[in-house]
């Protein structure tokens, strides 16, 4: 292996040849793909971080063969496009899904790119290596890094990724904010990454360094000197006399003597007045960021690091579970399906990442437990019996609140009960972080009035008890299944079913209508089709394109094998099922449900954004759902393009989006698509008019296209979207929090839409002492209000442990607006040992409260808000360059 300070000069002139070849004639780095409609061409952090990680991941699976498939071979991945789903087809097998790969990779990419966009980071040099703050920089580049990891060994990926993002911003920024490349310089700096190496030859603060430039272009501007440098951005700092700026269309510096500036950013003059550099600066960049990814793989191991970016196409498995003396035969088929995943799963692609129970009863709930240990689990659980008592309602959602907060996003959760909740007040916050995860709720419900044993009824239960578990389920694309005890294990055999990556397929019309049928289509693509139906049914059929039909009499028909258990139905259509439009006919007593679900590994994600154009790059800057009153850009990232058969057939191809309404599916409206980037790269983009985010209800997002032979596509997301009325941006201190410190936090909130009376209220998990100084707002149209907010950490809080913190916005005690949610997680971290070359934070404030600096209005969310997007892959010759690199050996981890 060669050592990390080998130049790419000494690589031999075939390797340079290969790499000259692959090296397009223009690369940047804008935060993400919507930067690339102000610069066309760019690279951007968004794609030097996909690339990055996508680089390791193939250096890991060519170290890891799988078992009992053949090794991967370098030879096949070179001269193309570096793909998620064809790696993990390589890897797993052909149709293994990669989609929570993706949406890892996305969550660090959102938060890389948000750097640009936060109020707290996008004017901080520290964050971004300008006005010459490089050992500052270094440091909190170390700091996000350090924070990474201990997010992930407290098993809060999602934290560890938001960290990772800021960290690679930094580290990517470097190379294009320094003059590192000018210098000569055709290898990453050598102790960027390590803290307790000095960082020598920086210019002084009375060293001039550039030139005045008045053209767009600045090719000669640095003066001839060997010191390190980086431009000043903006008014705060103030340039000094002969410093460089950073240049370009938004920084305010550039039009002071020396006028011009040295940034790389883009393939635009306009925007980066070294754009001649910034194809030297993006290959840099490329390679700190998979040093950056090897380090972490190197603290986190194999494994850790595996769960970091989600490498694997398995799910998680996560039970809440009620442990009330009536609960014996739910408890018994909740270890029965656990056991039977376990021994189905272990030691196979799709065993499951992680394991989480948080049992509940009556007044206590949790703790939870999490491992990633199949038998650890096991035994927690065989240890679990059904005990005590108490009146009916249980403490179920506070239970499902800490395990989404511990669940992995994209993932099933199952509760098991047969009580209503009695902490029915938390279910709207309930609801929005089922989103915010991306997790989906099915509840199992054995209500039973008439029995008594084991649970007593201290009064009148109200038929719509229940009404909480229905709105968590609707809002997070599951289910009510409400069955009898003797039935409750064959029922509970959905478990392994739905942590199989099931898609649901739409119906039309989505509820059950007397006398006429459901339709639902069936592509190619599809396999395993599953049709549920619970309720007090009297008798139903499925009819198949050919027309073909089957009733509900169990066992073998001719087009599948039917289950009954009580008021549940299950038909399992046989392999594979025709293509074409099928049907289903229902008469029953009441509103039966029926599901449709199958396993296909072509899906898609989306997040919503905002264009930005007032920060120091233009880019979209993500939302976990529109806000009213705003211009709302939809981006999907289609997944599984690869199971069209192999490459080099034809894609499928997604022209529009369909919105409908929830529950009834009453069409909303429909927005045409239009790609970016290349075709197998999957994403598309829309426009979303106001007229179709002013309904107050819940929408759903129907996608759909045609395969590469012409034949229809639908594909629905899993959950349904909401449009929030305002918008919350929660934002911590700098870094993270030490025991027995008290944390101040931002909160902003701004109006689009009109008038808004709001009341606030704040809660923290665990359950630190929080106050603010806001407790009700009122806003007008397009106007913001400011509040702090206090957290009190312990001194016995945990090191490497997280904190959640909430605040919910509700209009008018009158008002049927649903509240807006901002979620926060804050690492809680004992102080690092100083090093020599740490130098301290800048005297300036970046509070968003006290800076005035800001223009006087901006777009904000939730530091939080991401959602699940998709992250890009991207050009064959980054792939095949990092690629290069990595079996070169110039990673020094």
């Amino acid at each position: 292996m060669l050592p990390a300070d080998v130049p790419l000069c000494h690589l031999g002139p075939s390797v340079l040849l290969l790499l000259q070849l692959l090296l397009p004639s223009a690369s940047a780095f804008f935060p993400n793909i919507w930067s690339l409609l102000a610069a066309p061409g760019s690279i951007t952090h968004q794609d030097l971080t996909e690339e990055a990680a996508l680089n390791v991941t193939l250096h890991l699976f060519l170290e890891q063969p799988p078992p009992g498939r053949p090794p991967l071979r370098l030879e096949d991945f070179l001269g193309r496009t570096l793909l998620a789903d064809d790696l993990f087809a390589a890897y797993f097998g052909p149709g293994s899904p990669s989609r929570r790969f993706r949406a890892a990779l996305g969550e660090v990419s959102r938060a890389n790119a948000a750097q640009d966009f936060l109020p707290t980071s996008k004017n901080d040099p520290d964050l971004h290596f300008d006005a010459e703050r490089l050992g500052q920089g270094r440091t909190r580049l170390v700091e996000a890094l350090r924070e990474t990891v201990a997010a992930a060994k407290a098993l809060d990926y999602t934290l560890a990724r938001q960290r990772l993002g800021a960290a690679l911003h930094a580290l990517q920024d470097f190379y294009s904010h320094s003059n590192w490349v000018e210098l000569g310089r055709q290898q990453p700096h050598p102790h960027l990454l390590w803290p307790r190496q000095e960082l020598r030859s920086l210019a002084q603060a009375g060293d001039p360094t550039c030139s005045d430039c008045e053209e767009l272009s600045c090719p000669g501007n640095l003066l001839g000197f060997t010191l390190l440098t980086s431009g000043y951005f903006g008014t705060r700092p103030s340039k000094p006399p002969g410093k460089c700026s950073h240049g370009g269309h938004f920084d305010q510096s550039s039009s002071q003597p020396p006028r011009g500036g040295i940034n790389k950013d883009s393939t635009s003059p306009g925007f980066s007045p070294h754009h001649m550099l910034h194809l030297q600066a993006a290959k840099l960049a490329l390679l700190a960021s998979i040093q950056a990814f090897n380090l972490l793989r190197s603290r986190l191991g194999d494994r850790g690091f595996s769960r970091l970016l989600d490498i694997t196409p398995a799910s998680s498995l996560s039970f809440v579970l009620d442990t009330t003396g009536s609960m014996g035969e739910e408890i018994n088929a909740a270890k029965i399906q656990a056991r039977h995943i376990v021994e189905q799963r272990r030691g196979t692609p799709m065993e499951p990442t992680q394991y989480v129970l948080v049992p509940f009863h009556d007044p206590g709930f949790g703790p939870v437990f999490t491992t990633s240990d199949p038998d650890s689990f096991w035994q927690q659980l065989n240890e679990m019996h059904a005990l005590g008592g108490g009146d009916e309602p249980e403490m179920c959602l506070s239970a499902l609140e800490l395990a989404l907060l511990h669940t992995p996003p994209l993932s099933d959760i199952f509760v098991f009960t047969d009580a209503s909740p009695k902490d029915a007040f938390l279910t709207n916050r309930v609801e929005s972080l089922t989103q915010e995860r991306r997790c989906r709720v099915t509840f199992l419900v054995t209500e039973d009035p008439s029995r008594a044993q084991g649970r007593a009824r201290r009064e009148v239960l109200s038929p719509l008890r229940f009404e909480p578990y229905e709105a968590v389920a609707l809002a997070s694309g599951g289910e009510v299944i409400f069955t009898e005890d003797q039935y409750i294990q064959d029922v509970a055999a959905i478990v392994g079913d739905s942590i199989a990556d099931l898609v649901t397929l739409p119906l039309e019309p989505r509820v059950v209508v007397a006398e006429r049928p459901l339709v639902f289509r069936v592509d190619g693509l599809l396999q395993k089709v599953t049709v549920r139906i619970h309720g007090e049914v009297s008798s139903f059929w499925i009819r198949n394109p050919a027309g073909v039909s089957q009733g509900q009499e169990e066992g073998e028909g001719p087009l599948g094998h039917t289950h009954r258990f009580g008021r549940f139905w299950m038909v399992r259509v046989n392999d594979p099922p025709q293509s074409g439009t099928w049907e289903i006919q229902v008469t029953a007593k009441g509103t039966p449900r029926v599901r449709v679900q199958a396993q296909t590994s072509l899906d898609f994600l989306f997040h919503f954004g905002i264009p930005m154009e007032d920060g120091p790059h233009p880019g979209l800057y993500p939302l976990t759902q529109p806000v009213a009153g705003l211009q709302t850009q939809l981006l999907v990232e289609v997944t599984g393009l690869g199971s069209r058969g192999g490459p080099g057939g034809p894609l499928p191809h997604f022209s529009h989006v369909v919105l409908r309404g929830v529950p009834q599916g009453a069409e909303l409206g429909q927005v045409p698509l239009e790609p970016r980037g290349p075709p197998e790269r999957g994403l598309l983009a829309a426009s979303l008019p106001p007229t179709l985010l002013s309904t107050s209800g819940p929408f759903s997002l129907e996608l759909v296209g045609q395969d590469g032979v012409g034949r229809g596509l639908h594909r629905v997301a899993p959950q349904p979207c909401a449009v929030v009325p305002v918008l919350l941006e929660l934002s911590g201190p700098r870094g993270f929090l030490a025991p027995g410190t008290t944390a101040p936090l931002s909160l902003r909130i701004a109006s689009f839409s009109g008038p808004q009376d709001l009341h606030l209220r704040t809660s923290a998990k665990p359950s630190f002492a929080l106050t603010s100084n806001l407790s009700r707002v009122h806003l007008e149209q397009n106007e913001s209000a400011w509040g702090r907010l206090w957290l009190e950490v312990p001194d016995t809080a945990a090191s490497d442990s997280v904190v959640m913190v909430t605040v919910t916005a509700k209009n008018g005690e009158a008002s049927t607006m649903p509240p807006t949610h901002a979620f926060l997680r804050l690492l809680v971290q004992a102080p690092a040992p100083q090093v020599s070359d740490q130098l301290p934070a800048p005297a300036y404030s970046t509070d968003p409260v006290l800076n005035t600096s800001r223009p006087a209005f901006h777009f904000f969310t939730s530091v939080t808000q991401g959602g699940a997007g998709g992250g890009l892959v991207g050009n064959p010759w980054w792939t095949t360059f990092g690629v290069m690199l990595l079996l070169l050996g110039l990673g020094p981890w």
